[in-house]
């Protein structure tokens, strides 16, 4: 069983920027993939990026060259660097992980004000 814990949702204006932390229960090198999904109300989840466990990553195209995929081994935490914020980047953002089943966080709100 695998446990993840999001940090570091919050307010923020356009143009700001705020860094999602996913710590997990697990070694986070064990992990195949990790990710970061999103839901604004009324949609469906969508992928936003996802890490391998050797290092690839993968965005969203709305979300390229403004947010950040890493990880800190150490730490077996997982980052999402949000850079030049948009209102339509407003959802909750929950962390993915797999490994022998698909793990979820409980999400944290992001809220960006025009």
């Amino acid at each position: 069983q695998v446990q993840l814990v999001e940090s570091g949702g919050g307010l923020v204006q356009a143009g700001g920027s705020l860094r999602l932390s996913c710590a997990t229960s697990g070694r986070i090198i064990s992990m195949n993939v990790m990710g970061w999904y999103r839901q604004a109300p009324g949609k469906q989840r969508e992928l936003v990026a996802s890490l391998s466990s050797g290092g690839s990553t993968t965005y969203r195209d709305s979300v390229k060259g403004r947010f950040t995929i890493s990880r800190d081994n150490a730490k077996n935490t997982l980052y999402l660097q949000m850079n030049s914020l948009k209102p339509e980047d407003t959802a909750v953002y929950y962390c993915y992980a797999q490994r022998l089943g698909d793990y979820w966080g409980q999400g944290t709100q992001v809220t960006v004000s025009s």
